[in-house]
């Protein structure tokens, strides 16, 4: 498991399977949150393999599928209300936690602002400053 935290509350991650949900356990994760659609790559882990994994050691668990370039404003509401109701510290993933850190960006930007967004998502590894510079002209 590769968690990059981006908050104290939410972290992210490239794909996760069944063998990786006892060290989210481990990490002190209390949700996971996928935001990969099934089949989007050959032998990619199916959603409800990881869920079933990770209910079974007590973790809350929730899919937001998105696929890659297409965030709709019901999936930015959607991860926006996970992030809200899902215990904390949550772990979300995607094929390589960009998707999920760009969403991450989007839902929290009016709370924190350009900076933070920035300085936490470079921390992680992420370039958000295309993101970021969309939300400032709008």
């Amino acid at each position: 498991m590769d968690a990059r935290k981006l908050s104290d509350d939410f972290s992210v991650s490239p794909q996760i399977d069944v063998s990786e949900v006892e060290a989210v356990v481990q990490a002190g994760f209390k949700s996971i949150l996928c935001n990969r659609p099934d089949g989007e790559e050959y032998g990619q882990p199916h959603y409800d393999d990881v869920a079933k994994a990770a209910e079974a050691a007590g973790l809350e668990v929730r899919s937001v599928p998105i696929v890659s370039g297409m965030v709709t404003p019901q999936a930015a509401q959607d991860f926006a209300q996970a992030l809200e109701e899902m215990p904390k510290p949550i772990l979300a993933y995607c094929r390589t936690g960009t998707r999920c850190t760009m969403l991450w960006s989007l839902v929290k930007y009016d709370d924190l602002g350009a900076d933070e967004i920035l300085n936490a998502t470079r921390a992680a590894g992420y370039d958000m400053g295309g993101l970021v510079r969309q939300l400032q002209a709008r």
